[in-house]
């Protein structure tokens, strides 16, 4: 196929096929392209309708994201990992009310500068919302053309992911970009799918070498596999006499950054530190079951541990330090792991009560 009839091919399948519903296609602003598109990065569809709508009720503008306190925006985004980017968003809010006047650049290469936002994204949010001639390359959209074409190699690899940026560059039409760009992440979520592809629903199939070669799923190449570390910790959940469980604030860089979470030893016995740090009584400890909790560099097994102790009267209060009301809990950042272990301490202190 040539360009041409590479882009009608997929605009014709667009205007019978594609998707024209979802909440970020209605009212369509740069800001909600933004914020769906980050939110959509390693995560389905399904999973973050939820996420955007509440997010839009709470944060309906960029104004409002920009003046939200963090643990509000982290709040928010519990549960959806990957956290850095929350606070990248947050980030560039603010840039965009301090230094653009509360408007998103329209220009692709400004919009790539801002925190969070790659080409791709940069990309997708001037096309999607300014209408503005820009290829993508996400997921999808890189499964699609990695397809198209059998390209050879990893697509992590510099040299392969310029060959496919030129590819998306060539497909991409001067007009209706915007719904050029809709129909191809729609196609690569939809029917190009990573371990079973409709090919015969596809209406690129007549001019897909993979599908040609009989090989659509050795496209894209995947990454050289490796083992996943294996690390562990120890996280006592200290509740006191109203069932209120002390947390800590995570430092703003690096793992759970910015997130609230159980404090980490890496053994039993440095309990007894952190009672006296917090002028706490302990009772006898009792193990939770242990949690497995998957990074994509990592796997991180956690034991648990229920403590219940008595504060002094006069214990002083430390920065970044706080009980967490298991009743009524305040609105903040949890690493999904800590939220679940959160529930489980309600759970058996709750029985410990009515036993």
């Amino acid at each position: 196929m040539s360009p041409e009839q590479f882009s009608d091919a997929i605009l014709d399948w667009y205007d019978r096929h594609g998707r024209k519903d979802l909440p970020w296609q209605r009212g369509i602003t740069p800001y909600r392209v933004w914020v769906s598109e980050i939110m959509l990065q390693q995560t389905q569809v399904s999973t973050v309708l939820g996420y955007f709508d509440r997010f839009m009720q709470a944060l309906p503008t960029v104004q409002a994201l920009a003046a939200a306190p963090e643990d509000e925006v982290l709040h928010l985004w519990t549960g959806l990992g990957y956290y850095s980017r929350a606070r990248n968003l947050h980030k560039t809010a603010q840039l965009v009310v301090a230094e653009h006047g509360g408007e998103f650049p329209r220009d692709v290469e400004q919009l790539a500068e801002l925190p969070g936002i790659g080409r791709s994204t940069a990309g997708a949010i001037a096309s999607l919302s300014m209408d503005l001639r820009a290829p993508i390359l996400d997921g999808n959209v890189k499964r699609v053309l990695a397809r198209y074409v059998a390209q050879p190699g990893y697509p992590g690899e510099p040299k392969v992911a310029r060959q496919l940026w030129d590819v998306a560059e060539r497909f991409t039409p001067h007009r209706r970009v915007n719904h050029y760009t809709q129909a191809m992440m729609d196609l690569g979520a939809t029917l190009c799918t990573r371990s079973k592809p409709s090919c015969l629903l596809c209406p690129l199939r007549s001019g897909c070498r993979a599908h040609l070669l009989g090989r659509e799923t050795d496209f894209p190449v995947p990454k050289p596999r490796k083992a996943l570390p294996q690390k562990r910790t120890l996280m006592p959940l200290l509740a006191n006499r109203d069932g209120a469980i002390l947390l800590y604030r995570r430092p703003s860089t690096g793992l759970w950054g910015g997130l609230w979470s159980l404090p980490e030893l890496d053994e039993l016995s440095a309990l007894g530190t952190l009672a006296e740090r917090h002028a706490l009584r302990l009772q006898e400890p009792q193990q939770l079951p242990e949690l497995t909790h998957t990074f994509s560099h990592f796997q991180l097994a956690i034991e648990p541990w229920l403590v219940r102790v008595e504060s002094a009267a006069d214990a002083v209060a430390e920065p970044d330090w706080l009980w967490y009301n298991l009743a009524t809990p305040p609105r903040l950042g949890l690493a999904a792991p800590v939220k679940t272990l959160l529930k489980r301490a309600a759970a058996e202190l709750n029985a410990g009560e009515m036993s």
